[in-house]
């Protein structure tokens, strides 16, 4: 099964890419078109709505004869086509639309991808499964910047950046309909039964948590590269720096799964938020060389929050609803984390500057551990 666990994972990496690469074209983007950091992270907002509604929309398109392999397909093509539209677009207008296609496509990938796996992979193998088709996401925040620069070598541009991605994305869609074929198990849709978990407090606190958790990794890294180039740093050099500094997420996500397993989901996330909303305040607070140490630890602490978050998710949730409230609050969070927070961050900058943004976010992190009273674990 290793064939087709690299063909999911791989699948899943160019789409995590398309998204998150679009931080370190941030800057190109901005000259190019000629709009304020504000116009930019409207971008991120809409295409985390697109993905928002694409997480939403993955369960029910995958229950009808489409089932979980057409709509990976579907996925992965339909990234391919945004990105080709992207290039070709001509109209200042139609890239908030685009960009929200983008996000909508990408998002239908993970909830069929994640049932395809388990469903080829024996349950003995599927923490490894995972941990593997996890390493996607990881890897992507650190081949993004540099990726982003030599793409910018080649094209000059981040529309032939993107059209490169699109174009990876659009083969290995049709790689993965031939080798495994577009016929695969079907998807559950929304049971009635689950509606009544949208009243209980744990859900929203639970989607609280995880925007401020998405914020504090994804939103923080998409506008870094803009708050670096604010300090006098070249966009070369903030890319670089941004890479280095989330290699340390492919181990330490490791390290503070097992802390969790230690002392607990909630006591961990206790600790983890403060800190990185201490470091996400030192990201506005301090500059030259102490805004790079910052830069590393904020990267490090930010991916600490995910292993204790969906342990916690675990023991909150009863096994009967636990996949519906997965569902339910990371495409909130995706949306709030991913698109709103950049967003607010942006329009911030352009009034005043980034570094004011950025440390409003860490003072917003502090007041996160608020959140986990609503959390009532089980045994």
């Amino acid at each position: 099964m290793i064939g087709p666990l690299l063909l999911f994972t791989g699948i899943f990496f160019l789409g995590f890419l398309s998204r998150i690469i679009i931080g370190p074209l941030l800057p190109v983007m901005e000259s190019d078109l000629g709009i304020g950091h504000a116009t930019a992270g409207r971008f991120l907002l809409w295409m985390s709505w697109g993905y928002f509604s694409g997480l939403l929309l993955s369960s029910p398109l995958s229950s009808t004869r489409v089932n979980h392999h057409g709509t990976v397909v579907i996925s992965s093509l339909g990234v391919a086509l945004s990105l080709g539209l992207l290039f070709l677009c001509p109209s200042f207008s139609l890239l908030n639309l685009l960009f929200g296609l983008l996000g909508l496509f990408a998002g239908l990938y993970l909830p069929s991808g994640i049932a395809t796996i388990t469903a080829l992979v024996p349950s003995r193998h599927w923490g490894k499964a995972i941990a593997v088709h996890e390493l996607a996401p990881n890897l992507s925040f650190v081949v993004a910047p540099v990726m982003a620069e030599l793409l910018l070598m080649l094209w000059k541009s981040w529309r032939g950046a993107m059209l490169i991605i699109g174009i990876a994305s659009g083969i290995m869609g049709m790689l993965f309909a031939f080798l495994l074929g577009v016929r695969g198990p079907r998807g559950r849709g929304y049971d009635p039964k689950t509606l009544p978990l949208l009243r209980a407090p744990a859900l929203w606190a639970t989607a609280g948590l995880f925007s401020l958790g998405i914020g504090a990794s994804m939103g923080i890294y998409t506008m870094l590269p803009l708050r670096l180039m604010e300090e006098g740093i070249t966009r070369q050099a903030a890319n670089a720096l941004l890479s280095i500094a989330r290699l340390s997420g492919l181990g330490i996500s490791f390290a503070a799964g097992y802390l969790s397993d230690r002392i607990g989901p909630r006591r961990a996330l206790a600790l983890f938020l403060p800190a990185t909303g201490m470091a996400t305040i030192g990201l506005g607070l301090l500059s030259g060389f102490p805004l790079k140490i910052m830069v590393f630890l904020q990267s490090a602490l930010s991916v600490c929050f995910f292993p204790a978050a969906f342990s916690a998710l675990s023991q909150v949730f009863p096994e009967d609803v636990r996949n519906v409230a997965v569902s339910l609050s990371t495409p909130v969070g995706a949306l709030l984390g991913a698109g709103l927070i950049p967003a607010l961050i942006g329009s911030v900058g352009e009034q005043w500057n980034l570094a004011t943004g950025m440390g409003a976010t860490g003072v917003l992190l502090l007041a996160a551990p608020f959140l986990l009273r609503f959390l009532r674990t089980t045994p």
